[in-house]
């Protein structure tokens, strides 16, 4: 099998057809799925005053949406590694698509709740078949790197729903940015014309049945030693997304009561966080494909931890711009990383599986960090609120050096 792979990618600088239009592809994927997720945030002032919703009932859609990847997640990670991997992307695109598209037409919360629980499933089951895609297309030497440049993408998204959002709702309304949701449906059309099945994925289809490994949820806990595998990379997963959406939700307005910032001096260090994040995912993948994931990992995780807590010495605007594009840099800049690894770890039967379980279930879980710092922050200052952070970054580093498997892991010389 690894001898397959090795033939049939391309080696030297260049890249193939199918591989160009990969890595187009999987990018623009992300992009659209963060764009999607990034709406709601920027529509949600405008969705609870038209719905006249609680705080509540605002607080669900975001739940609602991840329990959907949550589904979405396990549903085509089985279905992708049962029936192949570019056929399951451009359903996952088209459903997360039509869904958004459709919130056009809400006129009470009902509405938007299934529509974005459906939207989620699209949008859970797209990225570990698009970074499965990925590592199953280039040399494993190059898999940090393109996974890396797939997960900016998603940065990209978010910038583009910042544009768009300024532009669309103050002139047509909260529910015609959703429109823009329609975009991805274009997409398809293009993956399924352009991208085709790896030979490493035919290959494991002509494995007689009894030598392989059985499609199901269960074989990533098959025994001791795999159980805790997913379940310590399940935890790292959690730790990323409890970063991100706890930084990204809560600081800015941290940041405007302690410095007096206003909104758009709090948007500027956003833009300042996510351009760290850009050049720290770049950077990450590099490191990952040159000296192995204990490595590359270790270095971001505790220096994630120092840069999350170093935010308590902030005292200006510009130190604030400085603190962020660091913070964004090593707490965000690992996020690809997790795909590439988990594409190795696991064998190709049950690659997508693995993928959209152990991100998803982080995910869903990550996903409630801005409820457990709304709550430190009811009760205590900001300097325990950025402990709690770093302590999270430093157990994930704990939890990534017992990971047994990736003890000499080096994607470089693999």
């Amino acid at each position: 099998m690894e001898e397959l792979n090795m033939e049939t990618t391309v080696t030297d600088h260049s890249l193939s057809t199918n591989q160009k239009w990969t890595i187009a592809s999987t990018s623009a994927g992300f992009a659209l799925e963060n764009m999607d997720v990034m709406f709601l945030s920027f529509a949600l002032s405008s969705i609870i005053a038209d719905l006249h919703l609680s705080g509540a009932q605002a607080g669900l859609i975001s739940s609602i949406t991840n329990l959907g990847m949550l589904a979405g997640g396990i549903l085509f990670g089985l279905i992708a590694d049962k029936f192949g991997r570019v056929r399951t992307f451009t359903y996952t695109v088209f459903i997360f698509a039509l869904a958004t598209g459709a919130i056009y037409f809400t006129k009470n919360i009902y509405f938007l709740y299934i529509m974005r629980f459906i939207a989620g499933i699209g949008a859970g089951g797209e990225y570990g078949v698009g970074i499965t895609l990925i590592a199953e297309s280039f040399d494993h030497k190059k898999i940090g790197k393109m996974t890396s440049i797939a997960a900016i993408g998603g940065q990209i998204g978010a910038i583009f729903a910042a544009v768009m959002a300024s532009i669309i709702i103050p002139k047509l309304g909260w529910q015609a940015l959703f429109l823009l949701g329609l975009i991805p449906v274009a997409l398809t059309y293009f993956i399924r014309r352009h991208l085709s099945e790896s030979p490493e994925f035919i290959a494991s289809k002509a494995v007689p049945a009894e030598s392989k490994v059985k499609i199901s949820i269960g074989s990533l806990f098959r025994t001791p030693k795999l159980a805790f595998q997913t379940s310590a990379l399940m935890f790292m997963v959690f730790v990323q997304i409890a970063g991100y959406f706890g930084l990204m939700n809560w600081l800015p307005s941290i940041m405007q009561q302690k410095l007096g910032l206003s909104v758009s001096g709090s948007s500027i260090w956003m833009i300042a966080t996510i351009i760290g994040m850009i050049i720290g995912m770049m950077t990450f993948g590099h490191i990952l494909d040159f000296f192995g994931p204990r490595r590359a990992f270790g270095i971001f995780l505790i220096a994630s931890a120092l840069s999350v807590f170093s935010i308590n010495l902030v005292y200006n605007e510009i130190s604030l711009l400085i603190a962020g594009a660091i913070l964004g840099f090593f707490s965000n800049g690992m996020f690809g990383g997790y795909g590439a690894v988990i594409s190795r770890l696991y064998p190709t039967e049950i690659r997508s599986t693995a993928n959209n379980v152990i991100v998803n279930v982080g995910r869903a879980i990550g996903g409630f960090s801005s409820v457990a710092i709304g709550f430190l922050m009811d009760f205590y200052n900001l300097v325990v609120v950025m402990g709690f952070l770093s302590v999270l970054y430093l157990l994930s580093f704990i939890v990534m050096l017992s990971i047994g498997n990736l003890k000499g892991l080096s994607i470089r010389n693999k």
